[in-house]
C-alpha cells in the first residue's frame, strides 16, 4: 500500500478517532488492489476471500434474484467499506460488485477482520455503524417496494443518489459517476421503459436534465414533492 493510499484511508470517516498504534497495524494488514473499469471485484456466492475500503473510484453491487432477475442493491463510493460478509455471518459474498470506473482499494483477508475489529473500539464503532446505515436503507427500500408508485421510488432512487454522489454541475446537482437507465430500473423494481418514460417526462418538466448514462437534478424541490407523493 503507497503513502498516499495510506494518508487517503487515514483520513477517511471509517478510521475516525482510531489510535495511531493501532491505524497503523490496521493499515499494515492491507494491501491496494486496482480494477480497471467493468473488472469484477467479486462475485455473488463466491467465497467471502476479502474485504475492502474504497480509495477511488465507483462501485455497482448487484443481486442476482432466484428467479433470474438482476437488483442493483446499491452503488459504492469513496471512503466505502464493503464486501463485509463476516460482519452479518456468511462465509460467501451475497452480491456482486463490479467497478463503474477505474477503481482503487484497499482489501484486507476476511480472516483479519475480527483482530481488526479487536484493535480500537473506535473501529469497530464505525463499521458497526455502516452496517446499521446499510440495514437502515434496504429496509426503506423495501417499505419503497411494498407501498410506493414507481414515480415516488425512482425519484427517492435520484435523491439518495444525489446526496451521496451529486455534485455542481452546469444543469443542477450531477450524480457523479456512469448511471444508465437500466441501472435506475434495476435499483427500483421497475422496467426500463417506464424509467425511461418517467425521466424522459421529468426531463420536459425541467426536473432533470439526461444524456448519455449521465443524470442531473435540475429541480430538487419537486424531486422531493414527488418522493413525498
Amino acid at each position: 500500500m503507497t503513502p498516499t493510499d495510506r494518508a487517503r484511508l487515514a483520513a477517511m470517516p471509517l478510521f475516525a478517532g482510531v489510535d495511531e498504534g493501532a491505524l497503523a497495524e490496521i493499515l499494515a494488514a492491507g494491501r491496494t488492489a486496482r480494477y480497471a473499469k467493468d473488472a469484477t471485484v467479486f462475485a455473488q456466492e463466491e467465497e467471502a476471500h476479502a474485504f475492502f475500503v474504497l480509495i477511488d473510484g465507483r462501485l455497482r453491487v448487484t443481486k442476482l434474484t432466484s428467479d433470474g432477475q438482476q437488483v442493483v442493491v446499491r452503488f459504492v463510493t469513496p471512503g466505502d467499506l464493503f464486501g463485509i460478509a463476516p460482519a452479518v455471518g456468511r462465509t460467501t459474498y451475497p452480491a456482486t460488485a463490479t467497478s463503474i470506473v477505474d477503481s482503487t482499494a484497499a482489501a484486507w483477508p476476511t480472516r483479519a477482520w475480527p483482530r481488526l475489529l479487536a484493535l480500537n473500539p473506535a473501529f469497530a464503532a464505525n463499521a458497526l455503524q455502516t452496517v446499521g446505515g446499510r440495514l437502515q436503507d434496504a429496509h426503506a427500500r423495501v417499505v419503497e417496494l411494498a407501498t410506493e408508485p414507481v414515480e415516488q421510488r425512482i425519484a427517492h432512487a435520484l435523491l439518495r443518489l444525489a446526496e451521496r454522489s451529486g455534485r455542481a454541475g452546469a444543469e443542477g446537482v450531477e450524480i457523479d459517476f456512469p448511471l444508465s437507465r437500466q441501472d435506475v430500473a434495476e435499483m427500483t423494481g421497475s422496467t426500463l421503459h417506464t424509467v425511461s418514460r418517467i425521466l424522459s417526462a421529468w426531463e420536459r418538466d425541467g426536473i432533470v436534465a439526461g444524456g448519455r448514462r449521465r443524470i442531473a437534478l435540475r429541480d430538487r424541490v419537486a424531486l422531493a414533492r414527488i418522493a413525498e407523493g
